[in-house]
């Protein structure tokens, strides 16, 4: 009988792994703009990684480089993504200010939300589409409801 745990220690059982167009470069950009802490590289043949991983505020994320070879492609090869990629953060007007000055683009400015997070949208240089928010107060779900009803007028 073995003492493996199935889900790793220090993992979630649901994990991003993006498909970046320069992994190296995508890691880079991570560290710089979300803070992020490289835990590993393994690079393949040609120089290409086979999987890299990094944690952004305690979370991990895999990357890899595109391999068309075997279906590995990222947005900009797909032209854009359908994927999201949500994070909480401390200071979402911190972390995206960093993120901005680091090569992201928003999508979505950053504003008080009925829902109560303080939240806004990026994409990254590689294309991948994140949003970043800082809870600032508990809706109940009426709340919230009404909320929306609101909108729709």
């Amino acid at each position: 009988m073995s003492n493996v745990k199935p889900v790793p220690e220090g993992m979630h059982t649901v994990t991003p792994h993006l498909v970046c167009a320069g992994a190296a470069e995508a890691i880079e950009f991570y560290k710089k703009a979300f803070n992020a802490v490289e835990e590993g590289r393994l690079p393949g043949p040609q120089g290409r990684l086979m999987h890299a991983m990094i944690r952004i505020e305690g979370s991990a994320v895999m990357l890899v480089d595109e391999m068309p070879e075997w279906g590995a492609l990222g947005p900009k090869s797909l032209k854009g993504s359908p994927v999201t990629i949500h994070l909480y953060v401390e200071n979402v007007d911190a972390f995206v200010k960093r993120a901005v000055a680091a090569g992201a683009k928003v999508t979505m400015p950053v504003a008080d939300q009925f829902w109560g997070d303080r939240y806004g949208k990026l994409e990254d240089p590689f294309g991948h589409h994140w949003s970043v928010a800082t809870h600032l107060r508990d809706v109940s779900e009426e709340e919230m409801h009404q909320a929306m009803q609101k909108m729709g007028r």
